[in-house]
Parts: C-alpha cells; structure tokens; sequence
C-alpha cells in the first residue's frame, strides 16, 4: 500500500511538473497548494532531492525544481524512495528479500509465489510509467483532494 509519505511525494512532484521550465516553487507554497503538512513535506523532498529527482536553489528566485524533465523520471523509483520496496510481503521483494518464520520452503509457498506476480504487475506498470504520463493521467491540481491523483482502471 502506498503510505502518506509516497502520497504526498508523488502530489508534490505533479505539483513541480506543472512548472515552467526554469521556475521554482516555495515548500510553503507546494504544501498549501496540496494540503500536505510542511514539516512532513520537508522531509520528503529532501530525500527526492538526495537522490537526484529534485534540485533546490537558496535566495532570491530560489526553491525547488525538477532535476530532470518528467519524461525521465520513473513512479516505480520515486516509490521506492519513499516507501521502499514494491513487493506486498518481504519474502517476495527483489531488493529487501527476507524470509518468513514460518515457511519452510520458500521456492514452493503458495503465497510468496503469488505476491511475486503482485509484485512484478506493480512494478510493471510503475517502472514503465514516467511523471509525465502521471501528471496527463491526473485531473486539475488546485484544492488538494484526492482528486488531483491520477486513476487506474483494474484489467
């Protein structure tokens, strides 16, 4: 499940890519705009920030960007920054694998062998959809609500 965090990032980027090429928004502003508690948004842009996705400028005109178009930006890494691995259940992550107590056989649990499908579907989709196609996805950005999120149709 993607948590408040991950939430919060991902609403804070569609807010960054609605920017014009070369302007730059104040936390403050990029909190009230999406209801985000600055504080918490703090924190989450500066780890977008260390891992290259955001760029910040101090003083006049300053603020924060993107580092990069949103044409190469990935949801899949953006999430995985924020929320860790995309895997529904340890035993069936790639990069945070750990082994449950109480299964004997990895390789032939039922349900490992099925959150790992979940798992590749998530990252699929995720690993393939860039902040751009996020952002056209999405409705008008403005009040907050969850509505500015982009939807997905199951199938």
């Amino acid at each position: 499940m993607l948590t408040k965090k991950g939430k919060y990032g991902l609403k804070a980027l569609v807010d960054l890519a609605r920017l014009a090429p070369g302007e730059t928004a104040f936390i403050n502003d990029v909190a009230a705009r999406n209801n985000i508690p600055k504080k918490f948004l703090d924190t989450i842009l500066l780890e977008l920030r260390n891992v290259g996705i955001l760029r910040s400028k101090k003083g006049p005109g300053g603020g924060y960007s993107l580092s990069r178009p949103a044409s190469e930006i990935r949801i899949g890494h953006v999430i995985r920054t924020l929320d860790g691995p995309l895997a529904p259940i340890r035993c069936a992550s790639r990069t945070a694998y750990e082994a449950c107590d109480d299964c004997s056989n990895p390789e032939t649990c039922h349900v490992r062998r099925s959150m790992t499908e979940v798992r590749d579907a998530i990252a699929d989709i995720l690993d393939n959809m860039t902040l751009e196609q996020f952002v056209a996805k999405g409705g008008k950005l403005g009040d907050g609500g969850d509505e500015t999120m982009p939807v997905f149709a199951a199938g």
